[in-house]
């Protein structure tokens, strides 16, 4: 029994102190969780350029579209463009040193822009930037963000250990809030109670988010999940250069490529994203998405961009036919993280497990805060009859 006790103290003293190290990082990433949980919706009702009515005429080719973009950025070329029924057609553009993520977005069947748009300035994408990186190099925040993660995991696990009732008539009071009681009992309870019941929701979040943080945590993610296997390591796909002459230069091969795509996917309602060719060796990628609110699904394809023959790859973003369980479950990781796996109720879930995130840190505080008043009273009233004493 003393065993138990000992091992419990020590699980305990940890909590609180990893607890206290690391309370300002997960009540910061539980808020700006909360913000981005409902994202794609937010945009969706807030941002109306990003839709175009369907007409019954076809769509421009991607070769044309990137015209126009190129238009509201000089000397800048897309990295891609992305088709949806009923959205505007994207042009989007990044690079780095400098760093920058343009967007254009047209009207995909008159090629009208309806919004060219820096998206640094985004409000999302700088809470995005906050939640991974703390505004810092991502060198430099990345590793700490990873860090406080690891910490908030253990957390979780020892938290559910401290939880644990020690027998029935314990376990009574474990799973419900007492709100009749003194504020202090409150707060005991929502650190506690609400705690155990998201833990099987943000101990999720925790997970998906060490799988960006640390390559030895993807890796052994992987590892387990493909009963032992190495994951293979995405490499870019290349044209051969022997086969220049072969390309018609009247018949741009993205068109000739999103045609073909178009052709097998009658009364499509995902996404596609054509991916040009940044060099003379580079492949051109197609991305097809069936379900535009998660990302796991795409089959992701690459052609030789001189023969237009697909190239295949073995690594996990390929086609999803072709995709291992393992490979499944890394390509879930962002979708998992958000809630999105599970629709609108993990949506839902993902939203209340940042909140209680970034309530729990706070709450652990107080608790900790009037442990620490009353464990002084006693001192201070021993101290002052000590002192009686010697005066009498």
């Amino acid at each position: 029994m003393a065993a138990k006790k000992n091992f419990k103290y020590w699980i305990g003293r940890l909590h609180l102190w990893l607890g206290l190290a690391s309370g300002l990082l997960v009540c910061f990433l539980g808020i700006t969780g909360c913000i981005l949980a409902f994202e794609r919706e937010i945009e969706n009702v807030t941002q109306p350029y990003r839709f175009a009515a369907v007409q019954n005429k076809p769509v421009l080719p991607p070769s044309k579209l990137r015209e126009i973009a190129n238009k509201q950025y000089p000397g800048k070329e897309p990295h891609s463009i992305n088709y949806e029924p009923g959205k505007a057609a994207m042009a989007v553009y990044y690079g780095y040193e400098p760093s920058y993520y343009l967007i254009v977005f047209m009207n995909p069947y008159t090629g009208e822009v309806l919004k060219a748009k820096d998206m640094n300035q985004d409000f999302f994408r700088i809470v995005i930037d906050g939640h991974f990186y703390l505004w810092l190099p991502p060198k430099i925040g990345q590793p700490i963000v990873a860090t406080g993660t690891l910490m908030f995991l253990f957390l979780l696990i020892s938290g559910i250990v401290l939880w644990w009732p020690k027998n029935k008539a314990a376990s009574r009071q474990r799973f419900s809030i007492k709100w009749n009681a003194k504020w202090r009992r409150v707060n005991y309870d929502l650190h506690n109670v609400l705690g155990f019941y998201m833990t099987w929701v943000i101990i999720f979040i925790a997970i998906t988010g060490l799988v960006w943080g640390f390559q030895w945590f993807a890796k052994s993610v992987y590892w387990v999940t493909s009963g032992g296997k190495a994951q293979v390591e995405f490499a870019e796909s290349v044209s051969d250069t022997t086969k220049i002459h072969l390309k018609d230069n009247n018949a741009p091969a993205t068109d000739i490529l999103w045609a073909r795509t178009n052709d097998t996917l009658r009364n499509f309602k995902g996404s596609i994203d054509v991916h040009f060719p940044e060099n003379n060796k580079a492949a051109i990628e197609i991305a097809v998405n069936p379900d535009t609110y998660t990302y796991w699904q795409a089959d992701y394809r690459f052609y030789d961009q001189y023969t237009l023959k697909e190239i295949p790859v073995k690594h996990v973003y390929g086609r999803l036919a072709k995709a291992s369980t393992a490979d499944k479950i890394a390509r879930m990781n962002y979708d998992i993280h958000v809630g999105a796996i599970a629709g609108l109720a993990g949506k839902v879930a993902a939203f209340f497990g940042s909140l209680i995130c970034a309530s729990m840190p706070v709450t652990g505080f107080i608790i900790w805060w009037g442990r620490r008043k009353k464990t002084a009273r006693p001192r201070l009233a021993k101290t002052s009859r000590r002192v009686q004493m010697a005066q009498a």
